[in-house]
């Protein structure tokens, strides 16, 4: 199948197909007479493989390991779940720091009045001048 046919089928589009192949994520595919790239079912199942890995947000790097898992019939699936758990982990921080951004953003937030002054907690932490957002809120 043609460049378009496997991209309908794995629900990639075609650039990123391009791009996978480029950074050796996905071997080099066979090229047709005419020189156009040719899949078959099992490209398409390897490329259905990133796609899922990608929305669960697995690095390149990450792919390139599960995929080499995948191909690895003597592996064990220790390898697979270490892996998965150390990405849990990092996503785990990830969240604690995104939850911290937020608390620190919804008490700037609280603290501006929101009106047609132009003083802001907001724009005093951004500038630099933490102290004065601290006595706007203090004040209010």
């Amino acid at each position: 199948m043609n460049i378009g046919q496997a991209a309908s089928g794995s629900g990639l589009n075609p650039k990123i197909i391009r791009y996978y192949e480029s950074i050796g994520l996905i071997g080099a595919t066979r090229r047709s007479g005419s020189g156009y790239r040719d899949f078959d079912d099992k490209d398409v199942q390897v490329l259905r493989f990133i796609k899922r890995s990608r929305e669960l947000g697995f690095s390149i790097d990450r792919i390139r390991s599960l995929l080499s898992l995948w191909d690895d019939k003597s592996r064990q699936s220790a390898e697979v779940k270490a892996l998965a758990n150390q990405y849990i982990a990092e996503v785990d921080a990830d969240i604690g720091r995104l939850q911290a951004i937020r608390n620190q953003l919804q008490q700037l937030a609280t603290a501006c009045n929101g009106d047609a002054r132009p003083e802001c907690p907001i724009i005093d932490v951004l500038a630099g001048r933490p102290k004065q957002a601290l006595a706007r809120q203090e004040a209010a």
